[in-house]
């Protein structure tokens, strides 16, 4: 019985999945082309959240979401930890779309992908050369004075094992030098629909809770260890800092 049970589990999940990838390819491809053809950073950006937002409707992954009044109406930097391959699809369908997103350089080597973020104007930053990196966070830097807002994952990457690792500085420092806000995101629930080392998503819920801001001008330092404490309290995963210090 149990055996039988599982094996239920099993197909159902994998017809969902199959089911998700089907709906994603389908709105992926026409948002692709429209993105392609269509003049005006604000009408593309328009067309990526309706077309990210159609893919969750759905595939009935629509996530609840909680404190969208904290989102400030000036520019901000909203900072999220990070899961899988889904969250940005999902922040794109959640945030305004006067964000741009900040992603890391590897993306540049996945053509079709890279062809899309820059359509959209997204910020690529290299992890691994110091001083390209810094060029990149200048570049960013200027983007944030001229208003516009932004969306990181300070983590930088995501891990297969749950838990929140180490915050990079770029976000925070990028919200001290331009004034702006951080807006904590804690995403919930991406992990269990689509894990690292997962093709096919699986049924699961998924939640956003916005939170207040929190200013970074006097330290960005300060901020950070502030809203990564906010997400780690929120997400209810592992603090894996706490763990490598301790193994």
């Amino acid at each position: 019985m149990h055996r039988n049970f599982r094996l239920l589990i099993k197909l159902r999940d994998r017809l969902y999945g199959v089911w998700f990838v089907s709906v994603f390819c389908s709105a992926a491809l026409i948002t692709l082309g429209l993105v392609a053809c269509t003049p005006g950073m604000h009408r593309r950006r328009l067309i990526a959240r309706h077309g990210a937002r159609l893919v969750f409707r759905i595939t009935g992954a629509w996530p609840d979401i909680a404190g969208l009044p904290h989102l400030p109406r000036e520019a901000a930097v909203v900072v999220a930890n990070h899961a899988s391959y889904l969250d940005g699809i999902l922040l794109t369908a959640v945030l305004p779309h006067n964000f741009n997103f900040v992603i890391k350089r590897e993306m540049t080597g996945v053509p079709l992908v890279h062809f899309f973020l820059r359509r959209l104007g997204a910020h690529f930053v290299e992890r691994f050369d110091a001083h390209k990196g810094a060029l990149d966070t200048r570049r960013i830097m200027q983007a944030a004075t001229d208003g516009g807002s932004l969306a990181f994952f300070p983590e930088g990457t995501f891990r297969p094992e749950p838990g929140l690792g180490r915050f990079q500085n770029g976000a925070f420092s990028v919200a001290a030098r331009a004034g702006m806000p951080l807006v904590p995101l804690v995403i919930k629930g991406t992990r269990a629909m689509l894990p690292a080392e997962r093709w096919l998503p699986r049924p699961a819920r998924l939640s956003i809770r916005i939170q207040q801001p929190v200013f970074a001008a006097a330290d960005p330092l300060q901020a950070r260890e502030i809203c990564r404490q906010i997400i780690l309290a929120e997400l209810g995963e592992p603090d894996l800092l706490r763990s490598s210090v301790a193994s």
